[in-house]
C-alpha cells in the first residue's frame, strides 16, 4: 500500500531532557524519523524539551516547540499548526505516556488527530504487567509464573504463593525504576512499599526470578499488510539479573541453538501480531534456560527501544527512519533499501561480523552509591566496537569506554586481589568484566568463574583466549614475534599499549614502527546490512585485519571530525549536537566530512550523515591509522568534548593540522596553573590560587591563599574530584584523594569566592573579530557547578558595569588565547567586580541551549569560521527571543536514592531543559530565584 496521502503534517513527540534510562537514542531515533518524513513531503513539528539534542534543530523539523512535555504545550500547538497525525513511538516511555493522556483528554479527537505508528490498546496491554502476562498465556507463549498486586496485602500473598527468590516489577515505568529481586523474605516488605510507590497506578508484578537464565532481545518490524522481520538479534553477556541497559550485549546471539532461534523469531512474531493492528518498530526480550533451552517473555516494547539505536548501528538498518515510513501507510517492500539501495528495506540484515555494546556508568558522581548492578538501570552512556570476531569487538568497545583503559586487560590497571575479585563475580559492577579477565589471569578455572557469575560458558572460553595469548607473547621480544602471531594479536583486538605492557621496556609506538616494518596494518570493512551478497553504496565502515581493505580514500579535500565518545555526566549529547554542526558545514564549504566515533546512541553515527563514517574507538591508534588512510585537510577537536581534545597533543606531536585554535593556546587554558598565569598579564581578576603535588604543599598554599579553597586537578571535565575545602584537616584528606585516583597530576588550590554570583559567556573567534554569542546568568551561587546550576538568559540581575567587564575580559582573553573557533568563560562576580573562573576554547555544554534561545546557528558559524572559510563579517547575525530562556538541570537521583544529593563543584546532572519566560515577573521564576539564590548577596 503506497503512502497514506492524507497525512500532510506529522508531530513528534521527543522524550526531553536526558536521564538515566531514557538517554539519547530517543533523540537519534526522532531525528531519523523526522527526517524520513520530510523525505516524503511531509511538514513535520517536533515537541521537545530538550535544547542539547539535534533533534530540536532547524535542520531536523520544519517546526521545533521547546515546550514542557505536557498536554497543554500539545494543545497550544494543535491550535497553531493543523497536524494531522501523531508519531508518538520515538520519544521512549515519556512520549507514549503523553500521548496516552492526551487521548484521554480528548484532545487528538478534538483537534481531527490520527495517532500513527502505534496502537493504544497495544501499550495497554504491554504496559499492564498482568494483561501481558494473560495474553502471553492465552498465545502459547511462555512466562515466569506471577501474581499482580494493587496493595500491600496482595503483595504479600503473591510472594507466600510464588516463594522467593522473586522479582518485583512496577507496571508503567522507565529504566526499571522501583524493580528488584528479594531474595529472602525479611527484605520483602521493603522493596515491595518501593515497587508500589514507582508505578503511577501503584500496581506491581510480583514474579518468580530467574537468576541466571540467559537474556536476549529481539528487533521487529511490521507494516499494515502484517509483514513481519526480525531486524536483529542480541544477546545479554550478562544473565538474568541485570538490567539490559546496565548489561554487555552482542549481536548477532552467539550461544542459541538454531532450533532456539528459530523458536524464539516465532514467539516474537506472534507477540507482536496479538498487541494490536500497527505499523513500525516493536522489541521484544526473552530469557531462556541454559539447561533446556525453555523460552520465556520477558516483555515487549511496541515502540523505537533502547535497543533499537543499537540494532541500527549494528546492522545498518535504519529502524526509526523505516518505522516513520511504514507508519505513513508504505509496506516494507514499497521502500528502498537504504544502504544497497536495490533492494527492499523487506530484507532482513545479515551480518558477517560481531558488535559488542558495553555500558558506560558514573558512579564516581555518586558517592556512597550502592554500585552493584541489577534491574534498575544506573548506567548514563553506552559504546559499541565492531569486529570480525567476539573478542575483537570487546576490546575494541573496551578501549572506547574512555576509562583509561587499553582494552580488556593487561595495560597496568588490573587486580591482583583475589578475594576482590570473587567477590565482584557474585555482585555485579562496572568492573566485572575487567574482574572476569583478572581471575582468568590469576588461573581461576573457567568453572568457577561460571558458577558464581552465570555467564555462559562460551564468552568465558573467549575471556580465557586473551589471557593465553598474552602468556605466549611473554615469550617473545619485540623483534622476534612471528608475523603470523603478531597478526593474530591484532586481529583478537590487542592494542599497541596492550602489546608494550607485555613485552615492557618497549613504547606503543615502537610496537606500531614494528607494525609498519612488518606491513600489519588496519584494514576497513564496509557495514553493508547484507554480509556482501549485494554491493553497497554508504560508506560506513570499521577496522579489522584481514586482506581487502574496502575503504578507498577519495583524492579531496577532507575534514575529520572526532566525536565525544560514550555519554557519561559532563559530556552528554550537546557535544554529539555541535559534532553533527561541524560535519554539516564541513560538507556545506565543499570539504569531504568524515566522522569517527564510537557512541551508537547519536545521531552524528547515523550513516547518512558524514560523507564517511568509521564506527571506531576515539583511541589515538585507531584515530591515527584512519588519519594516515585518509590524509585529511585537518581534523576538528573543538566540537567533541573532552575525548576530542585529550587527542590534540598527540596530534600536534605527529604534525596533524588541528582546525581552529592551536593544541599551544588550547592548553594554556586547559593547564590551570598556565591559565592564571596568563590572566595576570592580562590584568584580569581571578581568584588567589597555587599549585601543589602533595598534601604539604596544599596547605602551605591554602593558607597563602586564604580559606575556603577550591580544590581541583588540572585537565579535567564536568568538574570530577572538585571539592570546596575550609581547613587543613579537610584539604589533606582532598588532596590525598586526588593524587591517589590522579597519579601525575597537580593539583590546583584556588581562593573560594564565597557567595558570589556565577555567570558565563560563549563567544565565537575569527582571529580578527570577537562575537558574543551570549552572556548567562546562574541562579544558585558560586561554588555549585555550572553544569548543575539554573542559568538565565540574558542576564536577570548583572549591573551594566560588570556586564562590561564581562564582554572586556572575554574578548582580551580570546585574543590572547588566539581562538579560532568557539570560547566558553566561566566567571564569578562579587561586589561588582567579575573574575575569571575558567575559559574553555571549544564547544561547551551551554552553546546548544543559546542557539536554540536566540535561534542562531552558532555552531555551524563557529565550524566554518574554524575551517577558514568564513569570517564572522560575512554572517548576519539575528537574535529573536523576545524575553528570557531559563536552563533548568535535570538529575536522576532517584537511581540512587542512598546518596548525597546536595551540589557543588562536581557536576551531577545527566540532563536539561530549557524554559522561556516573559518577564523577571513571571511566578516560576520568582519561585527559583527565592529558593535557589536565598543565600546570596548582591
Amino acid at each position: 500500500m503506497p503512502k497514506d496521502t492524507s497525512i500532510k503534517s506529522v508531530l513528534i513527540i521527543g522524550s526531553g531532557p536526558i536521564i538515566i534510562g531514557q538517554a539519547c537514542e530517543f533523540d537519534y531515533a526522532g531525528s531519523q524519523a523526522a527526517l524520513s518524513l520530510k523525505e516524503e513531503g511531509i511538514s513535520v513539528s517536533i515537541i521537545n524539551s530538550n535544547p542539547a539534542t539535534i533533534m530540536t534543530d532547524k535542520v531536523i523539523a520544519d517546526h521545533v516547540y521547546l515546550l514542557p512535555l505536557t498536554s497543554d504545550s500539545i494543545e497550544k500547538i494543535l491550535k497553531e499548526q493543523k497536524i494531522d497525525a501523531v508519531l508518538p513511538t520515538m520519544g521512549g516511555q515519556t512520549a507514549l505516556n503523553l500521548c496516552i493522556e492526551v487521548a484521554e483528554r480528548g484532545i487528538w479527537e478534538k483537534y481531527g488527530v490520527k495517532i500513527v505508528g502505534v496502537d493504544l490498546a497495544a501499550i495497554e496491554k504491554t504496559e499492564n504487567r498482568e494483561a501481558f502476562r494473560q495474553l502471553m498465556v492465552d498465545i502459547g507463549v511462555g512466562v515466569a509464573t506471577s501474581k499482580i498486586a494493587n496493595s500491600f496485602l496482595e503483595g504479600k500473598e503473591a510472594a507466600q504463593e510464588i516463594g522467593f527468590p522473586l522479582v518485583i516489577r512496577p507496571s508503567y515505568t522507565l529504566g526499571g525504576k522501583g524493580a528488584g529481586f528479594v531474595h529472602k523474605k525479611e527484605d520483602f516488605d521493603a522493596a515491595l512499599s518501593r515497587g508500589l510507590q514507582a508505578s503511577p497506578t501503584h500496581e506491581v508484578l510480583v514474579e518468580q526470578a530467574v537468576l541466571g537464565w540467559k537474556e536476549y532481545e529481539l528487533e521487529l518490524l511490521r507494516d499494515s499488510n502484517d509483514n513481519v522481520i526480525i531486524i536483529c538479534s542480541i544477546e545479554n553477556f550478562d544473565p538474568m539479573g541485570i538490567h539490559t541497559g546496565d548489561s554487555i550485549t552482542v549481536a548477532p546471539a552467539m550461544t542459541l541453538s538454531d532450533r532456539c532461534y528459530q523458536d524464539m523469531r516465532n514467539q516474537a512474531i506472534r507477540m507482536m501480531r496479538a498487541i494490536g493492528n500497527f505499523a513500525g518498530g516493536c522489541n521484544v526480550q526473552f530469557s531462556v534456560n541454559p539447561a533446556d533451552e525453555a523460552i520465556i517473555a520477558i516483555e515487549i516494547n511496541p515502540r523505537v527501544s533502547r535497543s533499537s539505536a543499537l540494532a541500527s548501528k549494528a546492522t545498518g538498518y535504519p529502524i526509526a527512519k523505516i518505522a516513520a515510513k511504514l507508519a505513513i501507510g508504505y509496506n516494507l517492500d514499497e521502500i528502498e533499501n537504504q544502504i544497497t539501495k536495490t533492494t527492499s528495506a523487506y530484507f532482513e540484515p545479515s551480518l558477517d561480523y560481531v558488535i559488542v555494546k558495553i555500558p558506560r556508568w558514573n558512579f564516581d558522581k555518586f558517592k556512597g552509591a550502592n554500585r552493584e548492578l541489577g534491574l534498575q538501570m544506573k548506567s548514563v552512556g553506552e559504546v559499541m566496537g565492531i569486529g570480525r570476531s567476539f573478542i575483537e569487538a570487546l576490546q575494541k568497545a573496551c578501549q572506547s569506554l574512555e576509562i583509561g583503559r587499553a582494552g580488556l586487560g593487561a595495560d597496568g590497571r588490573q587486580s591482583r586481589n583475589l578475594e576482590e575479585i570473587m567477590h565482584s563475580l557474585e555482585h555485579p559492577s562496572w568492573d566485572r568484566l575487567f574482574h572476569i579477565y583478572d581471575a582468568l589471569s590469576l588461573g581461576v578455572p573457567i568453572e568457577s568463574v561460571r558458577k558464581a557469575t552465570k555467564i555462559d560458558r562460551w564468552f568465558l572460553n573467549q575471556i580465557a583466549d586473551v589471557v593465553n595469548l598474552e602468556n605466549e607473547l611473554r615469550r617473545y621480544s619485540l623483534n622476534n614475534i612471528p608475523e603470523e602471531f603478531f597478526f593474530t594479536l591484532k586481529q583478537k583486538g590487542f592494542s599497541d599499549t596492550q602489546i608494550a605492557y607485555i613485552l615492557g621496556n618497549v613504547t606503543e609506538e615502537d610496537v606500531y614502527q614494528r607494525r609498519q616494518v612488518l606491513n600489519i596494518r588496519r584494514v576497513y570493512k564496509m557495514v553493508d546490512t547484507c554480509a556482501a551478497e549485494f554491493p553497497a553504496k554508504t560508506p560506513y565502515y570499521y577496522s579489522t585485519y584481514e586482506g581487502e581493505n574496502e575503504s578507498i580514500a577519495s583524492d579531496k579535500k577532507k575534514i575529520i571530525v572526532l566525536g565525544s565518545g560514550p555519554n557519561r555526566i559532563g559530556q552528554g549529547i550537546e557535544f554529539d549536537y555541535s559534532c553533527v554542526h561541524g560535519l554539516l558545514a564541513a560538507k556545506e564549504s565543499g570539504f569531504e566530512a568524515i566522522m569517527i566515533n564510537c557512541n551508537p546512541e547519536t545521531v552524528s553515527t547515523d550513516f547518512n550523515m558524514a560523507d564517511k563514517l568509521y564506527f571506531e574507538p576515539v583511541y589515538w591508534e585507531h584515530v591515527r591509522e584512519i588519519i594516515e588512510l585518509e590524509k585529511p585537510y585537518g581534523v576538528i577537536v573543538q566540537l567533541g568534548g573532552q575525548t576530542a581534545l585529550k587527542m590534540a597533543e598527540k596530534m600536534h606531536e605527529h604534525g596533524i593540522r588541528i582546525i581552529g585554535t592551536s593544541f599551544n593556546d588550547m592548553d594554556i587554558a586547559e593547564d590551570r596553573g598556565r591559565f592564571s598565569d596568563l590572566l595576570k598579564e592580562l590584568d584580569i581578576p581571578y581568584p588567589r590560587y597555587g599549585v601543589a603535588e602533595s598534601a604539604e604543599e596544599a596547605i602551605e598554599v591554602a593558607h597563602q591563599v586564604g580559606y575556603p579553597v577550591l580544590v581541583r586537578p588540572s585537565y579535567v571535565l564536568g568538574g570530577q574530584g572538585m571539592s570546596i575545602v575550609i581547613n587543613d584537616e579537610d584539604l589533606e584528606k582532598a588532596v590525598v584523594s586526588l593524587l591517589k585516583n590522579l597519579p601525575g597530576n597537580r593539583v590546583l588550590i584556588d581562593h573560594f569566592l564565597d557567595r558570589a554570583a556565577e555567570a558565563e559567556s560563549d563567544s565565537i573567534s575569527d582571529g580578527d573579530e570577537v562575537h558574543i554569542v551570549g552572556i548567562m546568568e546562574h541562579i544558585e551561587p558560586a561554588g555549585i557547578h555550572s553544569g548543575d546550576s539554573f542559568a538565565v538568559l540574558p542576564p536577570f540581575d548583572l549591573s551594566d558595569n560588570v556586564i562590561a567587564q564581562i564582554e572586556e575580559y572575554t574578548i582580551k582573553i580570546a585574543n590572547a588565547l588566539n581562538v579560532i573557533g568557539l570560547l566558553n568563560i566561566q566567571f564569578a562576580v562579587k561586589n561588582d567586580k567579575v573574575y575569571v573562573i575558567e575559559a574553555n576554547p571549544r564547544a561547551s555544554r551551554t552553546v546548544p541551549f543559546i542557539a536554540k534561545a536566540y535561534d542562531v546557528p552558532y555552531i555551524n558559524i563557529a565550524a566554518k569560521v574554524m575551517l577558514g572559510v568564513n569570517k564572522l563579517k560575512d554572517f548576519t547575525i539575528e537574535r529573536k527571543l523576545w524575553g528570557y530562556a531559563i536552563k533548568e538541570p535535570v538529575f536522576s537521583f532517584d537511581k540512587f536514592p542512598e546518596v548525597n544529593k546536595e551540589l557543588g563543584p562536581e557536576m551531577k546532572s545527566t540532563g536539561e531543559a530549557i524554559r522561556f519566560i516573559p518577564n523577571l515577573q513571571d511566578p516560576y521564576f520568582r519561585h527559583l530565584y527565592k529558593e535557589k539564590s536565598m543565600y546570596l548577596s548582591r
